[in-house]
């Protein structure tokens, strides 16, 4: 069983008006095979706490630790951190002009491994692994996310998810823009994961919706840059119908 650990969390972006301090104090433990959905309102912290963990250059940590199996991250560069097995899936994932997505997930599995994949079993692979998810096969020869909708570049990322294998995911709203049928489509990839590797995830949305479809053992709620309450999933069925008004109003 492996254990990312999050230990204070400190981070702060820089502003036109100087340093602002973003998370103040985070803790969170996550083991292998547990999901841990994170919810809050707008500003509170959530998709800093994602980028800072995969290493953005954007925010600074001036607190804390997060440590997988004991090892620091935050000493690790970036790629560093997904070789030792940190997954990030992109609120907004970047376009990749010139890499098609077949060259874009052999080198990564290529890094992640050590070695290539041998070449036809991985093509095999590739094509059962977008057939699951709805994806046209043609789309491996595109490059990555290039005139994708919102929709197919949520799907691409839960493609990579799926083949790449992570010890720990981080899903930043990949439940955002989706509609109805790519919604449920993303979550049977994340449910698959799930029930067919030993990954810790992390679920970072707004809304219920996609916990409708993706269970979670662990809900926290994210306020001003620290976890205000954490629960069971019977906390995320109260937050739809309370909204967050309590913990706003309330200062925490």
């Amino acid at each position: 069983m492996s254990t990312l650990e999050i230990k204070d969390l400190r981070v702060q972006v820089e502003t036109n008006e100087g340093a602002k301090q973003i998370l103040r104090g985070v803790n969170l433990t996550v083991n292998s095979g547990e999901i841990h959905a994170i919810m809050g309102p707008n500003g509170s912290g959530k998709s800093t706490l994602a980028y800072s963990i995969a290493g953005h250059p954007k925010y600074e940590v001036t607190g804390g630790e997060v440590l997988l199996d004991g090892e620091n991250l935050l000493e690790m560069s970036v790629d560093e951190r997904a070789r030792a097995g940190l997954f990030l899936a992109m609120q907004y994932p970047v376009e990749v002009p010139g890499v098609t997505v077949s060259n874009f997930l052999r080198t990564a599995k290529t890094a992640l491994d050590g070695e290539a994949p041998p070449l036809r079993h991985w093509v095999k692979e590739v094509r059962e692994a977008m057939k699951r998810l709805r994806m046209d096969p043609e789309m491996a020869q595109r490059d990555v996310n290039a005139g994708f909708s919102g929709g197919e570049k949520k799907r691409n990322e839960i493609l990579q998810l799926e083949l790449l294998k992570p010890r720990f995911a981080v899903l930043d709203e990949t439940d955002s823009g989706l509609d109805v049928d790519a919604l449920r489509i993303v979550s049977e990839g994340v449910n698959r994961v799930h029930r067919t590797t030993d990954a810790g995830i992390i679920l970072i949305t707004h809304y219920t919706r996609i916990l409708q479809y993706i269970r979670p053992d662990f809900v926290h709620v994210f306020v001003d840059g620290r976890v205000a309450e954490q629960g069971g999933p019977e906390l995320a069925d109260r937050l739809e119908s309370e909204g967050y008004d309590r913990y706003v109003g309330a200062g925490v």
